[in-house]
């Protein structure tokens, strides 16, 4: 999915419409009062840039030969002004730029972190379609937008236009409508041009920005599944496929800079035509004597004093628009609908005693996927029932519906007799905890990891989770600890590692309710009985919701509930289900037929192992080679 499939194009008028509200925030006087007085930093600055050339003309006149018999203190007099006119000019500027400051940065502070709320308020179902790098990359690019927006549409844009009208004012007062009618219509005509080819070239950087966020996903993602190249030896083709977007970025950045080169040319030819016109014009004013030396210098210092921000008006505008692309793609995140939200009077769960009801559940991922077909079964309080059945069959969809990820179709579910739909989210998964299969750890310390069940825990309760979940002497063993960083995803530790880890921290936040989303299944015989240990000893006097695939880790269930298609079709205890000879019993011969051929296949590849050591310890001993 591209960047363009993930956010909802908006006008630039509606994007700045969006962004209003930061500019001058609500509830914080402080701040509007930063950009009132920068608006007025920006006019007294602008009022002095504009009165400096004019200070500028009457020095030159007054040291011109007619005026060679004048006393040295008037321009003496002119010059000191003139510094002290423009160096308030500058000083207002900079004031300006200070004052504003806080109110760009607070600006960009409360969008992304209202973006960042809003992100993990969007539903499971927009995270598993979302591509992680387009949408952080969405985020970077759309803060740095606010930044130059907030900035340079106020403190460029907004001074430059005033500046040009206090130029022709001054140049029309002076000397002629002419004047000022020749500089307008050569700014009208570079705006006109700008914003039209700009306007054009948008849809190339919408091109360029997109390939870009599709280059910047592909490489995350290669990196991120690093091993899973590596096992498959496709490092090749993962760099064919970057280079296969690298190339298309080529192309698009090519289009887009030659577009570019255009506009700057046009944009170069008009000012030079205005230039050439206006000075002209002043110098047949001086041939002519209704004009004198510092006259030609006032109009000439004018002419040079627009060009600059004029020629930066053109970038200005560039980036303005791209600030818009920006700031369109973070903002479209923000419209994103919430699937799942708190009923508006949704109250906190209340566990009482922590019993678990599905009744009569419906659920499907799509109209045309139904996972859960009027499925029902209750766990009583501080009692163990274990869900099973083959893969697809809706076991995990069980715990995403229990946690509400998603609202159920049809039927409820309910803890204490307490639709989920009717209390907080907060609320509902704080009563929750979870050891899931694919335990991904955040890229930081043992200790993190472990104290993020709970964050506001003390070390020593940090500890005592650790040892109740087996993890705290292994952490004892390594050189820095609980602050061993355990790398992206946790690769750094083994699979029961993370796992005792993930139980730790589930020790920690100490929920009334468990849910046990087949913990063991991807891991080794031996670990999975130590893990199941753990486990055991965290459930107990707990309402636990068991999700398993390998059967041996449920006989001690005091229900099971078998799935298939969606429906349950068997129910009982492990020795009942056995007697009934039905799915689940084919289920336990398959699997205890598996674990016997794994055991022998072990029991051979050991018995060749030790021969090898033996026949090596002959030879040691013989001294035949």
């Amino acid at each position: 999915m591209s960047e363009v499939e993930v956010i909802k194009r908006r006008g630039d008028l509606a994007t700045l419409r969006t962004l209003l509200p930061y500019l001058w925030p609500k509830g914080e006087p402080g701040l509007r009062a930063r950009v009132v007085l920068s608006l007025l930093c920006l006019l007294v600055a602008k009022l002095g840039a504009v009165y400096v050339p004019i200070l500028y003309k009457r020095a030159v006149d007054a040291l011109t030969p007619d005026a060679a018999g004048a006393a040295l203190a008037v321009p003496l007099a002119l010059i000191v002004a003139y510094g002290i006119v423009r160096i308030g000019s500058a000083a207002f500027s900079e004031l300006r730029d200070a004052l504003f400051e806080k109110v760009s940065q607070r600006a960009i502070r409360r969008v992304a972190l209202e973006t960042f709320h809003h992100l993990h308020r969007l539903s499971l179902r927009f995270h598993l379609d979302r591509r992680t790098g387009g949408v952080t990359r969405a985020i970077e690019r759309g803060t740095n937008g606010i930044g130059f927006l907030l900035s340079f549409m106020l403190f460029n844009i907004l001074p430059t236009l005033l500046e040009i009208g206090l130029v022709c004012a001054v140049l029309w007062g002076l000397y002629s409508a002419s004047f000022a009618l020749v500089t307008l219509v050569t700014l009208v005509a570079y705006v006109a041009f700008t914003i039209g080819i700009t306007e054009w070239r948008t849809r190339f950087v919408r091109e360029l920005n997109d390939i870009d966020t599709e280059t910047s996903v592909r490489s995350v993602d290669a990196l991120l599944n690093y091993e899973t190249v590596k096992y498959f030896g496709n490092e090749a083709y993962e760099a064919g496929r970057y280079d296969e977007s690298l190339q298309r970025y080529e192309r698009a950045a090519v289009r887009s800079r030659t577009t570019l080169s255009l506009l700057n040319m046009g944009q170069g030819l008009i000012i030079a035509i205005g230039v050439t016109i206006l000075m002209v014009m002043a110098a047949r004013g001086v041939v002519g004597g209704t004009l004198t030396i510092g006259d030609f210098v006032l109009v000439n210092t004018y002419l040079i004093q627009l060009y600059q921000p004029l020629n930066f008006l053109g970038f200005v505008y560039r980036q303005i628009k791209q600030s818009l692309v920006d700031m369109e793609a973070m903002f479209a995140l923000l419209g994103e609908d919430v699937e799942v939200e708190d009923a508006p009077d949704a109250r906190p769960l209340e566990v009482t005693r922590g019993e678990v009801a599905f009744r009569d559940v419906v659920f499907g991922y799509g109209p045309d996927r139904t996972i859960l077909d009027g499925v029902s079964f209750t766990v009583p309080a501080g009692k163990r029932l274990a869900i099973v059945g083959s893969s697809g069959a809706g076991k995990s969809t069980i715990s995403r519906l229990l946690f509400r990820y998603y609202d159920v179709s049809g039927g409820s579910v309910e803890i204490d007799g307490q639709d989920v739909r009717e209390v907080t989210q907060a609320s509902l998964r704080a009563a929750i905890g979870i050891v899931p299969q694919d335990t991904v750890l955040f890229n930081d310390t043992i200790y993190h990891n472990v104290a993020y069940g709970r964050p506001g825990a003390s070390r020593e309760e940090v500890e005592r989770a650790a040892r109740l979940a087996r993890i705290h002497d292994f952490v004892a063993t390594l050189p820095e600890g609980y602050e061993t960083k355990v790398g992206e995803r946790g690769l750094k530790l083994s699979g029961g590692e993370k796992q005792r880890v993930a139980i730790a921290r589930t020790i920690l936040k100490d929920p009334p309710i468990l849910v046990f989303d087949e913990a063991t299944s991807a891991l080794d015989t031996r670990t999975e009985k130590e893990i199941q240990a753990s486990l055991d000893e965290v459930a107990r006097g707990r309402t636990t919701l068991v999700i398993a695939h390998r059967l041996s880790t449920v006989v001690d269930a005091e229900e099971i509930v078998v799935l298939e298609g969606g429906r349950v079709v068997e129910r009982g205890r492990h020795d009942d289900l056995i007697a009934r000879d039905a799915v689940y019993a084919d289920m336990w011969r398959r699997q205890q037929e598996a674990a016997r051929k794994e055991a022998e296949a072990a029991a051979i590849r050991a018995a060749a192992a030790q021969a090898v050591e033996e026949g090596a310890a002959a030879e040691v001993t013989t001294g035949e080679p």
